[in-house]
């Protein structure tokens, strides 16, 4: 009877047992599911994002204003070293995935493009500049350099546009100058509520033996009257949640 008690005491401690260990596995999945990683080697420190517009000439055009009109919206990620962490690592890459407007502007059609290599220009319209198969990557390097899509490995700068392409035309040959921001958008008929628009993407920290991806979620352009403002910016420094790839 004795040896029946132990084995049923030590049959009931096992369970226990397993159902703690099953308890704490569920709250550290939870957790993470939460957080994310706490700790990593390098982190995105903040979004910066700043909208305008700019007035792009009509080729072949006989007026001295022909302008196509497009709202920007450019997007700064900045990527730092984790001073809490010292593993010794490098950054390889960083990349911008799975690209989607998931709420279109009720006016234009939203163009995703890639800094350019052209003097005097960091972004042009080109078919070649835009961003295809929803991705960008730029490669890790001495140092940053968004023309040649570069990043920093011990931390830098990477850059890309969402652009609210061809939102109106401005034809005229009364105006003397031309301001080439949000105020352009006066010249057309569109309402700041008709050019918002969301996007969402994926932003991944490649390491040699890791990689970190955490969810973005914009909403373009910045908040403010862009229209008579001209510029209006934001910054995001937190609510990023990195989890391993």
């Amino acid at each position: 009877m004795e040896e029946r008690r132990k084995e049923k005491l030590k049959a009931c401690i096992a369970i226990a047992l397993i159902i703690l260990a099953i308890l704490i596995v569920g709250i550290l999945s939870m957790k993470y599911s939460v957080e994310g990683e706490f700790n990593m080697p390098f982190i995105l420190s903040k979004i910066t994002v700043v909208s305008t517009a700019e007035g792009v000439e009509n080729e072949g055009a006989t007026e001295k204003w022909n302008l196509s009109l497009y709202q920007n919206n450019d997007v700064y990620f900045s990527i730092e070293k984790n001073e809490k962490n010292q593993k010794e690592t490098m950054i390889e890459s960083i990349s911008i995935e799975n690209i989607e407007i998931t709420q279109k502007p009720k006016i234009g059609t939203v163009q995703v493009y890639m800094p350019n290599s052209l003097e005097g220009r960091l972004f042009s319209y080109a078919e070649e500049y835009i961003v295809s198969g929803n991705k960008l990557t730029y490669r890790g390097a001495n140092k940053s350099n968004t023309k040649t899509l570069e990043i920093g490995n011990q931390g830098g700068t990477a850059l890309i546009r969402f652009s609210n392409a061809k939102v109106g035309d401005y034809v005229s040959n009364e105006e003397e100058e031309m301001e080439h921001d949000g105020r352009l958008l006066s010249k057309t008929k569109a309402t700041l509520e008709e050019l918002n628009f969301k996007v969402t993407f994926d932003f991944v920290i490649h390491l040699k033996n890791a990689s970190y991806v955490a969810p973005i979620s914009l909403e373009l352009p910045c908040q403010g009257n862009l229209i008579e403002k001209g510029t209006t910016s934001t910054e995001i420094t937190d609510g990023f949640i990195f989890k391993r790839n």
